[in-house]
């Protein structure tokens, strides 16, 4: 491959970029439309020391693959590209400045924008001498097009046929035939153009930045025994902060003293603020509401879960939807055929029609100031930056515009049941005494033979004694059978504690007397469990993993979202899958199934629907997740593993976000095919009013800016979105 063409594929992120040399991330300003940071790709990449190089425009990022020694030559390249650069590590110098700091173009706009204006109004006074005017028009071509044209020549350099080159090019040719109001009208729309194009661009990454100081930049850390405020760069894993009420919390940390509330929001977009008791962890970035907490540090700044929240938006900002990579191909070849059709239409007409040249050659100036494809390629990436940015906000994390996309065309999504569609923690439900005893007799008996074990059924018993208020009592000559229950003697009574099976098929129990109840509770999907009193069955007891308070609501959001199948797999018994499958309202399920049998039946339903969706733990569903046409990961705050594996993950552990996030994938589809439509239209009739004599130059670039705005500003309408559809 050249070096001017080096450049990742349209799929591939920074953090993707391997090799041999030294990988330095730079943050760029000044950098307004997708198209421009292709160009700056091509200018960057052709530089001998550089082997690769990703430029982000989302994120207004650039990572390069370089020789030691070569930030200072990179720099220097983005600066004759029109830009400026610093690394990333330096971002806050440029985070620190004003628009108007960042962006020269912004100054030069200004002037030249003044000087058309009096020579403008001076050309409709009469005894004005043309000359002056003219010279006046020429001071607005030179202060508002020397950028201009230096990026676009510099970008023929690197063999880039960009809008800049276009542009030049119309101006030039006005220029030449004497239509210098027309020319100058063209730089300082154009200019202006660029320059509201950079305004609402920078407020879109603003919109992203905004999530990364959340984070307070000091924290009060307990060092020696004395209270110190510290930044948090220099704060160490293993280190004691306090926060105070009303304080945002600055590291990642686990709670070691103190009873609070913590306003998640921020980083789960969970509404209602999370208790936090000792043992519990804590994000950066949240808000402490009531009590004193002191956090031990658990992650380094730059590897909270804030960070990397931050860090994964901007890569999944690189990362280019298909919509966008159609627009990208279809623009490399566009360019030069529109200079090519332009060159045709000056010269065909007066050669072979004995048409004016003049007229021509005007109309093919026009024609390519209106088929700069600015508008059409600026379409996608900027509903794709403003969606993931408003989704990050919601604690929604898309890993990139393709998942996006994907999201808003599925049909059939697949929950895993426990800890998805159910709490993932099994209660006592039922509770029948039998031989004239009551439930708080039953439940100290099976308590106090639970009490020494930790399996999630046991704790379920322990935690229902507690809520009724009663305590095991001593026992003696505990016995415990995996897998099927526990024995031993509680006030010198033997007592049985396990399921129907073992003491059906190993202690040889009657159980004729009960079985018509056994029944009737496992077909309700409740694991059962008998308390016996020698051979007398004393009490039944039902146990069920708790269905989430939303999941009916989701699923029937969903349903109404038009997805014709919401379905459940789990490895649980099919009783069980049944009871929760129609309580919930869901369309299919599978019961009984391995990892292998989850992956089997995701890929039968992908040969069947447009798409499958997958919603799981991010590891154990791991298989299926991978084989999904989009995998969702539930709550992933804090959880590396779930952030990294699944292609969406809702970080906080709440099913409601999942229509919210198919709303606005949705959503972000129809604008983005508005945007693409709208922006052909205005070729489509501009092009036909050049032909018929109807248009001017200066109408053409207003066409072109103006479209461009607008397909900008109905693409940062994502931004704002509550109701995500």
């Amino acid at each position: 491959m050249h070096d001017g063409e080096k450049g990742p594929d349209a799929a591939v992120a920074s953090a993707d970029i391997q090799g041999d040399g030294q990988r330095t991330v730079f943050r760029i300003s000044g950098m307004d439309c997708a198209d421009c940071a292709r160009g700056l790709e091509k200018k960057v990449g052709a530089l001998a020391s550089v082997s690769q190089v990703v430029v982000n425009f989302g994120a207004a990022k650039m990572t390069v693959l370089h020789e030691e020694n070569a930030e200072e030559a990179i720099v220097r390249t983005v600066k004759q590209a029109g830009y400026d650069a610093v690394l990333e590590k330096d971002k806050k110098q440029l985070e620190n400045k004003s628009f108007w700091q960042q962006n020269k173009k912004a100054w030069s706009t200004l002037i030249s924008g003044s000087i058309f204006l009096v020579a403008w109004t001076l050309d409709l006074w009469a005894g004005i001498p043309e000359t002056v005017i003219t010279l006046l028009y020429a001071a607005t071509i030179v202060i508002g097009g020397f950028r201009i044209a230096k990026s676009g020549i510099y970008g023929l350099k690197s063999r880039t046929l960009g809008i800049d080159f276009l542009m030049t090019i119309a101006v030039l040719g006005a220029a030449a035939i004497g239509e210098w109001a027309e020319g100058a009208a063209v730089v300082f729309l154009f200019s202006l153009g660029e320059t509201l194009e950079a305004y609402t661009m920078d407020r879109t990454r603003q919109s992203l930045r905004s999530l990364m100081k959340l984070a307070p930049e000091e924290a009060a850390v307990i060092r020696e025994g004395r209270e110190v405020r510290l930044p948090v760069e220099s704060i160490h894993v293993g280190e004691i902060v306090l926060v105070r009420p009303g304080e945002k919390i600055a590291m990642d940390g686990t709670v070691i003293e103190g009873v609070s509330t913590v306003n998640q929001a921020p980083i789960t977009g969970e509404s209602v603020p999370v208790e936090k008791n000792a043992g519990d962890d804590v994000f950066a970035g949240t808000i402490n509401e009531q009590g004193a907490l002191k956090i031990k540090v658990t992650r380094r700044f730059e590897e909270n879960t804030l960070s990397k929240i931050v860090h994964l938006v901007e890569e999944a900002q690189a990362q280019k939807a298909p919509s966008q990579r159609f627009v990208d191909v279809f623009s490399q070849y566009y360019t030069p055929a529109v200079i090519v059709v332009a060159a045709l239409i000056a010269v065909v007409p007066p050669l072979f029609l004995q048409e004016p040249f003049e007229l021509w050659f005007y109309r093919a100036l026009m024609m390519l100031v209106v088929a700069c494809p600015c508008a059409l390629v600026i379409s996608t990436p900027v509903s794709i930056v403003s969606a993931i940015g408003n989704a990050a906000k919601h604690g929604i994390l898309i890993k990139g515009g393709v998942h996006l996309e994907r999201l808003g065309a599925i049909s059939t999504i697949a929950f895993d049941k426990t800890g998805t569609l159910t709490v993932g923690r099994p209660e006592v439900t039922t509770v029948i005494p039998l031989e004239g005893r009551d439930e708080a007799e039953v439940m100290a008996i099976a308590a106090s033979l639970e009490a020494m074990s930790e399996h999630p059924l046991a704790a379920a018993i322990l935690r229902r004694a507690q809520q009724i208020g009663v305590r095991p009592m001593p026992i003696n000559g505990f016995t415990s059978v995996t897998g099927r229950g526990v024995q031993a003697t509680v006030d010198g009574n033997d007592y049985y504690l396990g399921n129907p099976r073992w003491f059906q098929k190993e202690l040889h129990f009657a159980l004729d007397s009960v079985q018509s109840r056994i029944e009737a509770l496992q077909q309700k999907g409740q694991t059962l469990m008998l308390l016996c009193c020698g051979q007398q069955v004393i009490a039944l007891i039902g146990l069920a993993d708790q269905v989430r308070e939303e999941s009916a609501s989701v699923v029937a959001k969903l349903q109404q979202l038009g997805i014709k199948q919401v379905a459940m797999l789990t490895g649980d018994n099919r009783g069980t899958a049944h009871a929760v499958a129609e309580r919930l309202g869901l369309t299919a399920y599978k019961a009984e199934l391995l990892p292998a049998d989850k992956l089997s039946a995701i890929q039968a339903w992908q040969s069947t629907s447009k798409g499958v969706a997958m919603v799981g733990d991010g590891v154990n569903d791991a298989p299926a997740l991978a084989a999904a046409t989009v995998g969702i990961a539930m709550g992933g705050a804090g959880s590396d593993t779930a952030m990294e594996t699944a292609d969406i993950t809702l970080m906080a552990d709440d099913l409601s976000k999942l229509p919210y996030a198919i709303g606005l994938s949705r959503r972000t589809l129809r604008i983005i095919k508005q945007n693409i439509a709208f922006s052909l239209l205005v070729k489509v009739v501009f092009l036909l009013m050049i032909l018929f004599g109807y248009s001017t130059l200066w109408m053409a670039v207003l066409a072109d800016t103006g479209s461009s705005l607008i397909v900008i500003a109905n693409g940062m309408r994502l931004l704002r979105s509550k109701d995500g559809g």
